[in-house]
């Protein structure tokens, strides 16, 4: 089984509508949203300190498993094609275990 690790950034239904477009896709059993595992340190003293870092699009981090490369392949070019229409933008992280 191949993992694939999409990130997308964009927005919330952009990430909704990804994840259901997977989940409809024959052969993908595991779909996921990784939640970020960075914590994000901001320096009391800067002068952005206490402002909205959400005024933009943000990057979610995705999970799946695909059975076999023709699966993978349909992955990436439907969640490519679904990322125009959304005007978001995706890039695919291959496992590297391979």
């Amino acid at each position: 089984m191949a993992l694939l690790r999409i990130r997308l950034t964009g927005s919330n239904d952009a990430v909704r509508a990804v994840m259901n477009l997977l989940q409809s896709l024959d052969g993908i059993e595991h779909v996921e949203e990784i939640g970020d595992l960075m914590t994000h340190m901001d320096d009391a003293d800067s002068s952005s300190a206490g402002l909205s870092d959400v005024g933009g699009p943000q990057m979610h981090e995705i999970e799946i498993d695909a059975p076999n490369a023709s699966t993978e392949r349909k992955v990436r070019e439907a969640v490519e094609a679904l990322a125009f229409d959304l005007d978001a933008l995706v890039e695919f992280e291959d496992d590297e275990d391979e």
